[in-house]
This record gives C-alpha cells, structure tokens and sequence, in this order.
C-alpha cells in the first residue's frame, strides 16, 4: 500500500514542481556533465578523424535528465553543463554565459517537449527518446553555433566544417537515449507493481 501511495503522489506532481528528488537528479546529471569536460583528459571529447577533431557527448546527461526527471532536471543539469563551459574553457569562446548557459537550459527543456509530445501521441519509448536525443543534440549545437556566429566569435565559414561532427553527435544521441530511456522505464514498471 506505501509504494502505491508513493506512486500516486509522484503522478500528482507536475513537471514544473521542484521536488527534492528533482534537485538530486539534478545534481547527478549535472555532475555527470561536469565529470566529463574536466580538463585535462576531456572524456566528454570523443576524438574523430573529421575536420573538427572530434565530437561531443557532455550534452547527453542534459537529455537524459529531461527524459527521466523532467524538464527542471533537465534545465538545471544544462544550467551546470553551461557553467563547467565557462570554467573549463580554454578557447575563449564560451565566457559569454549566453553562449555558454542558455543554449544548454533549452537542452533540458526542448528534449523534454519532443520527449513528451511523442509519448503523448502513443510513440514508443524507442522513438520519443531517439527523438529527445537528436532535439536536444541539435538544440546546442544549433544555439551555440549560432551564438558563436552572430557574438563574431566563429566565422560562418567555418561552419559548415563543424557539420560532420553535430551529425555524429545526433547519431550517438539517438542511439544512447532509447537504451538509457528503455533501462529506466523498465526499473520504473518493475518499481510500481512491487517486484
């Protein structure tokens, strides 16, 4: 009978509430992403052989946090993921918190509506995390990219040079997501019919 009411309590939350378990996810993820861009072995980094050396996968713990926790866990883990942008930067490109903060915030947030949105309209677990995982990718490197260009930070010819790394980028995405989203929904379903 506890962990119905558990469950029915948690139903009773909106996705805007800011609970105690949403600030730990946070933190979790949050750290997760922190934990991969710590100079000076980035493991975040995934080195490749294409113009831009490599792609990245510290925005993964952002997605992973909508998905699972909702949009506040998603945003306030891209609000850490922002700031170890400026902290660990090295370039110079990422001291202006809009370029660096903001672009991640809206990872949380647009992983969690294309997340939602699909599981609303009968989308498999699979497919709205797949989803949720190319959005979000998307969403920063579209923003930063973006930001970059029109701060005159990034010359928009060199643009075109970071496109092979933000479609490797969505390919990780969109595969990780439905393996990590699949994993949790089973430990939730095993939860609530109390195996």
């Amino acid at each position: 009978m506890g962990s119905n009411v558990t469950t029915q309590q948690a139903k009773s939350v909106g996705p805007w509430s800011l609970t105690t378990r949403r600030v730990v996810l946070s933190a979790l993820f949050g750290a997760m992403t922190f934990a991969l861009g710590m100079p000076p072995a980035i493991i975040g980094f995934i080195r490749l052989p294409n113009a831009s050396g490599g792609a990245t996968i510290l925005h993964i713990p952002v997605i992973i946090g909508s998905v699972v926790g909702g949009p506040i866990v998603g945003m306030l883990s891209g609000f850490i993921f922002g700031i170890s942008s400026i902290m660990n930067d090295t370039t110079g490109l990422f001291g202006n918190p809009i370029i660096s903060v903001l672009p991640r915030i809206l990872i949380g947030l647009t992983s969690w509506l294309a997340y939602q949105g699909l599981k609303k309209v009968g989308a498999s677990t699979l497919i709205a995390a797949a989803t949720a995982g190319v959005v979000g990718t998307l969403t920063n490197t579209i923003l930063v990219v973006g930001l970059l260009v029109a701060f005159q930070l990034l010359p928009i010819a060199q643009v075109a040079i970071l496109i092979p790394q933000a479609v490797i980028e969505v390919i990780i995405a969109a595969a990780l997501l439905p393996i990590i989203a699949t994993a949790v929904e089973s430990v939730r379903s095993r939860n609530a019919r109390g195996d």
